[in-house]
């Protein structure tokens, strides 16, 4: 097979490279998204690892930002829709589904795993206990994420705690989730300022 030699500098090499960057960005958006997949398992930590992966290198620090408010303001898996977002500001549609998939085979592919297992040893008496004893430790790491988020460490300024308090009564009260983070995003423009 004889292989065809380019001039690095005719047209035909520029037209070589422009065809292989999208494929480097779609593959990098697919390794990112399946290697942050892979090791977190909540939604705080992996935003961290995007932030880190993603900030400087294929979109602004401006853009992550719109991008994680955006996520938790409309309705749907976070993860996806920041998926969405990232990959779209890299690659286009292209990058989109790249970074879609990267985010979708981790849980999916574990997810069937354990649900496998857990309906093999289901009628098992230990199960029982098992589910039962991981409810508190669930309870806790989401406490742990919302303690992490809201500030735990830094001074808590009570602009906070009335956004906080707030948004827990809208919440109690039944109002839908994207209303209430909208609602809370708006009383932060009133109170913290525009910039």
């Amino acid at each position: 097979m004889v292989v065809p030699v380019i001039d690095p500098h005719s047209p035909a090499k520029d037209s070589l490279d422009q065809q292989a960057a999208p494929a480097r960005v779609w593959l990098r958006l697919l390794w990112m998204f399946l290697r942050i997949n892979l090791l977190t398992s909540s939604g705080p930590a992996s935003v961290g690892l995007l932030y880190k992966d993603a900030v400087g290198h294929i979109m602004s620090e401006t853009q992550f930002v719109e991008a994680v408010g955006f996520s938790n303001v409309l309705p749907g898996s976070e993860a996806l829709k920041l998926a969405m977002f990232v990959g779209y500001a890299a690659g286009g549609m292209r990058g989109t589904l790249a970074a879609l998939l990267g985010s979708i085979l981790p849980p999916t592919v574990s997810m069937l795993m354990v649900t496998v297992a857990v309906q093999s040893f289901s009628d098992e008496p230990w199960m029982d206990g098992f589910v039962h004893g991981m409810l508190p430790a669930v309870a806790m790491l989401i406490l742990f994420a919302a303690w992490k988020l809201f500030g735990a460490g830094s001074h808590v300024r009570s602009r906070r705690l009335v956004i906080a308090g707030l948004s827990l009564s809208a919440l109690l009260l039944g109002v839908p989730t994207p209303l209430v983070l909208a609602g809370a995003g708006v009383l932060g423009v009133i109170l913290h300022g525009v910039g």
